[in-house]
C-alpha cells in the first residue's frame, strides 16, 4: 500500500489542529512512513495537540526571521535621506578647482576685510553719525554673515573629497541664507527711502530719520528676516526625502532641495514663490518709487553740479539693488523648468559672493566721506602700532 494517502491524511489532520498552517506539500519535507502515520492516528488527542504545538514553536523562529527580513527590505525601499552631497565644482578638473579656490579665497578675504573696515568706521567715527552710514554699517554686517554661511564651506569642499553635509547642517545653512537675504532686501528698501528723504526733504531729514526711527527700521528688517527664514525653511524641508540626495550647487538652495522631495513639491514652490513676491517685489516697489521721486527732484534743479553729486550718491545704491534683486528673482521666482546646474550656479555666485564683495567697494570708492574716514582709521592704526614699538 502506498504511503501517499497517509501523508495526505496526516497533512489534513495537522491542518485541522493548527488552523494557521498551510496544507502539507507531499513533495516537500521528509518522507513520512506508514508506521509514523499509524502511530500518529492512534495517539490520544492530548498527545497529538502537544506534538502539533511543538512543531509550531519550532517553525516560529523561521517565520519571524522571514518577517524581519521583509521589513528590512521595506525600510530600505522607503528609507529617508539623512544627509546631502553638495556637487558644487566636483566635476571640474583638479587644476580648475585649484584656480577657483584661489580666486574665491581672495574674494572672500577681500570682502571680509572691507566689510569689517566699514563696520568699524561707521560704528566708531563720530563724523559718520548719520542715517546713511548707520544703514551702511548694518548692510556690511549682513554681508559678512551672508558670505560666511556659504563661502567657507565651498572652499573646504574644493580641496576635500568629502562633500557630505548632514540634514541639520543643510537646514541651518538654508535658514541663515533666507534670513540674511530677506533682511538685506528690506534694508535696501529702507536705504532707498533714506536717500529719498535726504534729497527731496532736506530740511525735515533730521526729524524724519531720527536715531530712534533708524533703529526701528533696522530692527524691522532683522525681525522679518528671521521670522521669514523659519517659514521658508519649513516649506523646504516639510516633506520626506527618499530620492537622490545630490544637490547641484555649492550650498543648500531651496528650489534644488525641494526637487529632491518625495512628495509633491508644487505646494512648497508655490508658497516660496508667493513669499518672494512679498519679500522681493514689495521692497522693489518702494525702491522704484523712491528713486522716481529722486529723479524728478534732480531734474527740477538748475545746478548741474548738484545733479552730478546727487546722481553719484544714488548710483552706487541703485547698482547694488539691481544686481541683488535680479539674481534673487531669477533664483526664487523663475519656473521650476528653468532651473538647472548651469543656470543656478552663476546667479547663486552673484548674490552669494559677488554682491557682498561689491557693496563695500561701491560705497567706499564712490564716497569721499568714506575715503576720508578710511584714511583716518588707517592713520590711527599705524600711529598706534608705531607708539607700541
Amino acid at each position: 500500500m502506498s504511503s501517499l494517502p497517509y501523508k495526505q491524511a496526516a497533512g489534513l489532520q495537522q491542518n485541522s489542529l493548527h488552523p494557521h498552517s498551510m496544507p502539507v506539500d507531499p513533495s516537500s519535507g521528509p518522507e513520512i512512513s506508514t508506521a509514523n502515520v499509524i502511530t500518529f492516528m492512534y495517539q490520544s488527542p492530548w498527545r497529538r495537540s502537544v506534538n502539533v504545538l511543538t512543531s509550531a514553536l519550532k517553525a516560529a523562529p523561521d517565520a519571524v526571521g522571514v518577517h524581519q527580513r521583509s521589513k528590512a527590505v521595506d525600510l530600505r525601499n522607503g528609507s529617508t535621506v539623512t544627509e546631502f552631497i553638495l556637487v558644487g565644482f566636483e566635476q571640474s578638473s583638479s587644476s580648475t578647482r585649484a584656480l577657483i579656490f584661489a580666486f574665491f579665497l581672495a574674494l572672500y578675504s577681500l570682502a571680509m576685510a572691507m566689510n569689517g573696515l566699514i563696520i568699524f568706521i561707521t560704528w566708531t567715527d563720530p563724523r559718520l553719525d548719520s542715517p546713511m552710514y548707520f544703514f551702511l554699517g548694518h548692510l556690511s554686517f549682513l554681508d559678512v554673515c551672508f558670505i560666511t554661511t556659504t563661502i567657507p564651506q565651498m572652499l573646504i569642499h574644493l580641496v576635500a573629497r568629502n562633500h557630505i553635509v548632514s540634514f541639520v547642517s543643510c537646514s541651518t545653512q538654508m535658514y541663515l541664507v533666507f534670513s540674511m537675504g530677506v533682511a538685506e532686501c528690506i534694508l535696501l528698501a529702507f536705504m532707498a527711502y533714506d536717500r529719498y528723504v535726504a534729497i527731496c526733504h532736506p530740511l525735515s531729514y533730521a526729524q524724519i530719520m531720527s536715531r530712534q526711527v533708524c533703529v526701528k527700521l533696522v530692527s524691522t528688517a532683522w525681525f522679518f528676516g528671521l521670522i521669514n527664514g523659519i517659514l521658508l525653511d519649513y516649506m523646504t524641508f516639510r516633506g520626506p526625502f527618499c530620492r537622490d540626495n545630490h544637490i547641484e550647487n555649492f550650498f543648500c538652495e531651496a528650489p534644488i532641495v525641494i526637487a529632491l522631495s518625495c512628495g509633491d513639491p508644487q505646494f512648497s514652490l508655490t508658497t516660496i514663490f508667493a513669499d518672494a513676491i512679498v519679500v522681493l517685489l514689495s521692497p522693489m516697489v518702494l525702491i522704484v518709487i523712491s528713486y522716481a521721486r529722486i529723479l524728478a527732484s534732480i531734474l527740477g534743479r538748475a545746478s548741474s553740479s548738484g545733479r552730478g553729486k546727487t546722481f553719484s550718491t544714488c548710483a552706487s545704491h541703485l547698482t547694488v539693488v539691481i544686481f541683488f534683486y535680479t539674481s534673487a528673482m531669477f533664483s526664487y521666482m523663475n519656473p521650476r523648468s528653468t532651473h538647472g546646474p548651469d543656470k543656478d550656479k552663476p546667479f547663486s555666485l552673484l548674490y552669494a559672493i559677488i554682491i557682498p564683495m561689491c557693496n563695500p567697494i561701491i560705497y567706499s570708492f564712490r564716497n569721499k566721506e568714506m575715503k576720508r574716514a578710511m584714511v583716518r582709521a588707517l592713520g590711527r592704526t599705524s600711529l598706534a602700532q608705531s607708539e607700541s614699538v
